[in-house]
């Protein structure tokens, strides 16, 4: 399944970071997509399919 990312969205995964955060940003799209910490600001770049299979949730803008 393809799910539609955008610039500016919040993701929760399924594993924390090491800092404990759940919780990312997405910086930036395309084939690579670069995801921002939003506990202590690190940056990741990861292919789409590979973050597609790690989301739990995609978190609506509202409860941000």
């Amino acid at each position: 399944m393809v799910r539609e990312l955008n610039t500016g969205d919040t993701v929760r995964l399924k594993k924390p970071h090491p800092c404990g955060s759940y919780d990312w940003e997405i910086v930036r799209t395309g084939a690579d997509i670069r995801i921002k910490c939003l506990k202590c600001g690190h940056t990741v770049l990861i292919e789409r399919t590979i973050l597609e299979r790690r989301i739990k949730t995609l978190i609506p803008p509202a409860t941000k």
